[in-house]
């Protein structure tokens, strides 16, 4: 909103405006207030839930200090939902289709988790909702997704030079012809030399007109990472400080990517695909990682309060939203390795314990628990020094996943 407002101020030619037009700035704001109101109103909002005695309920699995967790209050993911939401409908362009659709996914998920962890507490069901019905949720907002960014015109990219005699000193670049932007499917493979894969091509055997039926392969795949890097998100949210740091860090990682794809001088020096006005998630990804990073505050061990499935269904949503509205979801077993270690450890864990219960009679398990952070809590490990490792490995994945922009 307030974008709109110092645009108009701008055209009336009221000094200082001018700055609200640049994405960098308008970020740089939405760090600041996000960190502001997650760590201010975070406060009011887990006194809120603790009067409201939204109390987490903790299973006896013997682990240590697991009782201690009993009655934290849970639903923690309203604050990262509250301190995302304000400065993007405060500063980003509220009729970008990219921001549209991580509103959208935001609420969405959000919704999905409040009403699993509405569930659990009010109901006293420690299931909560449904799987299927989770399900039913993820593979609806993958729908929308998939549907807008195939259907949607304003959804192009660019992927041919524009500048000729190129230096890196945007100043000095000269733009000979204005680039065509057109629909694709393509998107980044990582590693590779000429790294592009156009979905369209999986079904080329269609024949000549299999472009029109691209989107019978592209929306299932993006349904599926939606519903594979939520469940991970979900699963990742184990112990204190564990899904909020992992997932700042891959959200940074993601907000570099945006960035560059979003600008046509970086973009083009970088030789990767122009995405035209994805720039704009930039200030989304800010407010999204301000958020992340001062739930932390309150998150940390010992937690003051849990995200619950309102926060981690919600930031793996989002994050695969990202990925794949910037191109880059190939990365995602990459950059988002903490989430995949931690879906593949209970995938393992359970399909080795019914095989071999099949075969032996007795089931035998791989971890001593699942998911991996459970098994290096049985083998005594302090939880804060799991999740500060767990963090060292995300960063260096983050960097080595940023690194693929040029290790190609």
């Amino acid at each position: 909103m307030l974008y709109y407002l110092f645009d108009y101020l701008n055209e009336l030619h009221v000094p200082g405006t001018g700055v609200f037009q640049y994405i960098t700035f308008r970020s740089a704001m939405a760090v600041l207030l996000s960190l502001t109101i997650s760590t201010v109103f975070g406060k009011k909002i887990i006194n809120f839930l603790r009067n409201q005695q939204v109390g987490e309920t903790v299973r006896e699995l013997g682990l240590e200090g697991q009782v201690a967790k009993a009655g934290t209050p849970t639903m923690g993911g309203l604050i990262i939902i509250l301190a995302t939401m304000v400065p993007v409908i405060l500063l980003a362009r509220l009729d970008n289709i990219y921001i549209m659709l991580l509103i959208v996914t935001t609420l969405w998920m959000g919704v999905i988790g409040f009403v699993d962890d509405y569930i659990k507490i009010f109901k006293k069901d420690k299931a909560g909702l449904k799987g299927i019905f989770k399900v039913i949720g993820q593979v609806g907002i993958g729908l929308i997704v998939g549907y807008v960014l195939y259907f949607h015109p304003g959804v192009t990219v660019r992927t041919e030079t524009v500048a000729n005699n190129y230096s890196f000193n945007p100043t000095q670049t000269v733009i000979r012809e204005l680039p065509k932007e057109e629909k694709s499917t393509a998107t980044t493979i990582p590693f590779l030399k000429n790294n592009e894969l156009d979905y369209a091509e999986l079904i080329s055997w269609m024949g000549d007109d299999y472009r029109d039926y691209a989107w019978l392969i592209f929306i299932p795949i993006v349904i599926f990472i939606i519903t594979a890097v939520s469940n991970g998100a979900n699963l990742t949210d184990g112990i204190d400080g564990l899904a909020a740091g992992t997932s700042a860090i891959s959200v940074v990682a993601l907000g570099i990517f945006t960035f560059v794809s979003g600008n046509i001088i970086f973009s083009s020096y970088l030789n990767i695909m122009y995405i035209p006005h994805s720039g704009e998630m930039t200030v989304f990804i800010a407010a999204f990682a301000g958020a992340l990073i001062g739930f932390l505050w309150y998150n940390s061990y010992p937690a003051a309060v849990f995200m619950g499935d309102t926060g981690s269904l919600t930031i793996g949503g989002v994050i695969a939203v990202l990925a794949i509205a910037v191109r880059k979801e190939l990365l995602i077993p990459l950059l988002c390795g903490i989430f995949l270690v931690e879906n593949l450890s209970v995938v393992m864990q359970v399909s080795y314990f019914k095989y071999t219960k099949k075969r032996y009679g007795e089931g035998r398990r791989i971890f001593l628990m699942s998911p991996l952070h459970h098994h290096y809590q049985k083998k005594g490990y302090h939880e804060s020094k799991i999740v500060t490792r767990f963090w060292i490995v995300g960063i260096l994945l983050a960097i080595l996943s940023i690194v693929t922009l040029k290790l190609r």
